[in-house]
């Protein structure tokens, strides 16, 4: 099978696209028949060797996947050959862009029948790394007020949806091209960072879900109340900051599940949430896509992602 390598970390250009042997599936794994990944950010980073896990070289760039279950391992009773699923590969988020990508059974769900496998595969990390910050951290409640920075970003437009569906006021930050994104999305409040200073428009917020970073995450704790929640995507926030406030403040990894996945998958057929591609390449331009993350193409709005057949 043709499978994206890196044998040294780098730049794009260090990236081969190969032909390694089909893996098979070990005790709680499958082997997935890939027809579409997902691209994000930690590919770049884990690429760069910038992960924030140990990375064993070579390896096989990728996370995100959507295709058919063709085989399973030892142990695995709720997939099946033939299966159409989608979710992510293992912990290590590696082993995606290729024709087949073996699969912790784990972090795999059926896909959502409504959507293809290219629009599947922009699903799995976002989504969950939005639902992860609003209920599992912050763990807002119906009636309760959220402010979300880069809600016009791939995990922000799913915070926006799944706030909410869930009953949760959203004040969101983003530029003004995309403000008219967010209002369809559902966004209650929408503020234009470049011409408004959020923290002096908004106080006693429950929680703020930062997927921005810097100089915007300091600010935030002056729109929190006392005893309310800084959650980061993003890196670690300041603690000393954080007591002065009286808030808690956290940075959290990602960790993709069965259920999220297929809670998440309920919700798109319900109709509650939308999926948003951005830009589809074949497997083989994988290089291409990875200049686009690092801004030396077009950035797209919405999810790359690499199609293993027909586009």
């Amino acid at each position: 099978m043709m499978a994206w390598r890196v044998h040294e970390f780098g730049p794009p250009e260090v990236m081969r696209f190969e032909r390694v042997p089909r893996p098979e599936p070990g005790p709680d794994e499958i082997l997935v028949k890939v027809s579409a990944a997902g691209v994000g950010p930690w590919d770049g980073w884990i690429r760069a060797g910038k992960s924030a896990l140990p990375q064993p070289l070579p390896l096989i760039l990728g996370s995100d996947i959507s295709g058919e279950v063709v085989a399973t391992g030892s142990g695995v009773s709720e997939l099946y050959a033939g299966d159409q699923v989608y979710g992510v590969t293992n912990p290590r988020f590696i082993g995606a862009y290729a024709e087949y990508a073996l699969a912790d059974a784990t972090m795999i769900s059926l896909k959502p029948g409504s959507l293809t496998h290219v629009e599947a595969a922009t699903v799995p990390v976002v989504s969950v790394t939005a639902w992860q910050a609003l209920f599992d951290h912050a763990q807002l409640k119906p009636g309760q007020t959220v402010v979300i920075h880069g809600a016009a970003g791939n995990v922000g437009a799913y915070a926006v949806q799944l706030a909410g569906h869930a009953g949760i006021q959203t004040v969101v930050t983003v530029g003004a091209d995309d403000i008219p994104f967010v209002r369809d999305l559902g966004a209650d409040r929408v503020i234009d960072y470049r011409a408004h200073r959020f923290e002096e428009e908004v106080r006693d917020a429950d929680a703020v879900i930062d997927l921005v970073g810097g100089d915007t995450q300091g600010r935030s704790f002056q729109v929190l109340r006392r005893g309310g929640k800084l959650i980061s995507a993003v890196s670690n926030p300041d603690q000393h900051l954080a007591e002065r406030h009286g808030v808690e403040a956290k940075f959290f990894l990602v960790n993709v599940t069965r259920q999220h996945l297929a809670d998440i998958a309920r919700l798109i057929e319900g109709g509650n949430l939308t999926a948003r591609v951005g830009a589809v390449l074949p497997l083989a331009e994988a290089r291409e896509a990875h200049l686009m993350l690092e801004g030396a193409r077009p950035q797209p709005k919405g999810k790359i992602v690499l199609a293993t057949g027909a586009i």
